[in-house]
C-alpha cells in the first residue's frame, strides 16, 4: 500500500526516546514534518543514514521543519541507540501495537516484524507532498529529500 500524494498523511502519536508522545498533528499549522521510517536501531546503515542526517540537522530540523525518526524498536533501546550517536531529534517507537504507524503508511514489513525505510514529507496542512520507499538494504538519497524539503 502506498499512500496517495495530495491526501492527508495518517495522524499518529508514539512515544519518543524519552517517553514523551509525539503527534503527527502537534505540528499542523506549525511546521512540516519528515517522517523517516528505518528498520532497527544500531544496525549499520540506518547508523549511516541517521548520523549523516544528525550531521547536517539543520536541513531535516530547524524553524520551518520537524524530523521525526521512528522504527519498530522498544523506546529503550530508542534512548539507548540516540544517546549512543548524540541524535537530538526525535526518535519514535512504534513497537506496541507493534508496527502499527508503519503499517499506517505501508512501510511494515511482517515477515521481519520491521519497518522498511520509507521517508515521508508532510506540509503545514498535515498533506503528504513527497515520499520514496527502498527496500531494507538500499540507503537513502539524502539530497533527494533535502530537495524536496526545500521544494516546500
Amino acid at each position: 500500500m502506498s499512500l496517495a500524494i495530495g491526501s492527508h498523511a495518517p495522524d499518529f502519536e508514539l512515544s519518543d526516546q524519552h517517553g514523551v508522545k509525539v503527534s503527527l498533528s502537534s505540528f499542523r499549522g506549525k511546521k512540516n514534518v519528515v517522517i523517516l521510517f528505518y528498520p532497527f536501531s544500531f544496525t549499520g546503515t540506518c547508523t549511516g543514514e541517521l548520523c549523516a542526517i544528525r550531521d547536517d540537522l539543520n536541513a531535516f530540523q530547524n524553524d520551518d521543519v520537524q524530523l521525526l525518526a521512528i522504527s519498530c524498536d522498544s523506546i529503550f533501546s530508542q534512548r539507548t541507540f540516540a544517546e549512543a550517536q548524540g541524535y537530538t531529534f526525535p526518535v519514535l517507537s512504534d513497537f506496541w501495537p507493534h508496527g502499527a504507524v508503519s503499517t499506517l503508511y505501508g512501510v511494515f514489513k511482517e515477515d521481519r516484524g520491521c519497518a522498511i525505510r520509507g521517508t515521508f514529507i508532510v506540509d503545514k496542512e498535515g498533506i503528504l507532498r513527497w515520499q520514496v520507499v527502498n527496500a531494507m538494504g538500499d540507503a537513502r538519497s539524502i539530497s533527494e529529500y533535502k530537495a524536496a524539503i526545500a521544494a516546500l
